[in-house]
């Protein structure tokens, strides 16, 4: 996972978003999820709105700002939708656990 990680950056990380659509995700409660990109908006199943590419951008931007670890879980990305942010991160090998 470290290559797809270290292949992953603020500039292609939709792009890569969007190649995974239509699979399978968990989120970290283990809640099975897909979803669907229309332009910059990302909706699942799960969800009734959307989670935009910025709020994506966001969460990426403070995890790699994340020096002491802080972020531990969904909760802590303080976002709209983090459990599918989460899930979505964790399955692309941005977040390690």
């Amino acid at each position: 996972m470290d290559k797809v990680q270290d292949s992953i950056t603020i500039d292609n990380l939709w792009e890569k978003i969007t190649q995974h659509q239509g699979e399978t995700f968990y989120t970290a409660k283990q809640l099975e999820f897909t979803y669907v990109i229309k332009g910059g908006e990302f909706f699942t199943e799960r969800k009734k709105k959307s989670i935009t590419r910025a709020t994506f951008e966001k969460a990426f931007i403070k995890l790699q700002e994340d020096t002491e670890h802080k972020i531990t879980g969904p909760k802590s990305l303080n976002c709209f939708g983090a459990p599918y942010v989460w899930g979505v991160f964790r399955a692309l090998g941005i977040i390690k656990f």
